[in-house]
């Protein structure tokens, strides 16, 4: 019987940075989290502890604050893309390299009915990711957003499924619709105004949402990719993953009251999970954009 080594990829995870912008009063904050991951010849390593290729993780680490000191952080697909170009361009021996980034946002707090310079609330409304992947001479943009959290109190129906001795779930025509997206969508080329495509992506998800009227949470799902597509031709394929948030309506009859979808309990579990993917029927070869992203 012959045993051999396969795939393999290490790195830093979860390094976490916040990089501070000073222009007089006026400060401008980055908030994120930074793992890289790399892929080349470590077999030696694993073999026979020889640690000659490996470049440590916390040598990746002090990458990571080095580079937002020396060239700043920007929009942060560009900030992976130039981290990974790093470790495969100046490491003969690392073939590929993935940068993956979350990014919290931070609000200005108001004082005196202005925005303050330099002192901030954390935001809500989601988190924006990004990973990107080298490979060679090669190069993957994959960005999103995780728990963007929406709902509806009207807009919503389930009905015409089908029914068997186990169907307890009744028909409903107009119910609240509530779920905690997590999109990513994978770009075409590297040459995007990340920033702009970016707030736009997430003003679709959100409008979309709002206004199709829901007869399932699938068409939902469908719908928002489909509107991501046709606005955004840069944009190959998006990835969504939609928990339902189930909000039922309490019943109150044993105490004499009504209850006309104004009363609910919202439910954290189980829950229905609905994911999918919309494609543009044109878009180039994903290569290893999806590899090793989480829940796709």
């Amino acid at each position: 019987m012959a045993i051999t080594f396969g795939t393999n990829q290490y790195g830093k995870a979860e390094v976490r940075l916040v990089h501070v912008t000073r222009d007089g009063d006026r400060h401008q904050i980055k908030d994120l989290n930074v793992s890289s991951a790399l892929r080349g010849d470590f077999a030696a390593a694993h073999l026979e502890g020889d640690n000659s290729h490996i470049v440590a993780t916390d040598t990746q680490k002090n990458t990571v604050y080095a580079f937002a000191q020396q060239y700043g952080v920007g929009e942060i697909e560009d900030f992976a893309l130039r981290l990974g170009r790093h470790f495969v361009d100046d490491f003969e021996w690392v073939t590929g390299a993935k940068i993956s980034i979350d990014e919290y946002a931070w609000d200005r707090i108001a004082s005196g009915g202005t925005d303050h310079g330099h002192a901030f609330s954390r935001a809500g409304g989601g988190t924006r990711t990004t990973v990107a992947t080298i490979d060679g001479e090669q190069a993957w943009v994959v960005s999103g957003l995780t728990d963007l959290v929406v709902l509806k109190t009207t807009g919503s129906e389930f009905t015409g499924f089908p029914r068997d001795r186990y169907t307890s779930l009744p028909e409903d025509r107009d119910r609240i619709l509530a779920t905690a997206v997590t999109a990513r969508w994978r770009y075409a080329s590297t040459e995007v105004d990340w920033a702009k495509s970016y707030a736009d992506v997430r003003r679709i998800l959100l409008e979309s949402f709002a206004v199709k009227h829901s007869l399932a949470l699938q068409q939902t799902l469908y719908y928002m990719g489909e509107q991501v597509l046709q606005a955004h031709p840069e944009v190959a394929e998006i990835r969504m993953s939609m928990p339902n948030k189930h909000h039922f309506l309490v019943d109150l009859s044993p105490f004499g009251l009504s209850n006309d979808r104004e009363v609910y309990y919202a439910a954290d579990r189980p829950y229905g999970l609905i994911e999918g993917t919309v494609t543009r029927d044109d878009a180039p070869d994903a290569g290893r954009a999806w590899q090793a992203i989480p829940g796709f």
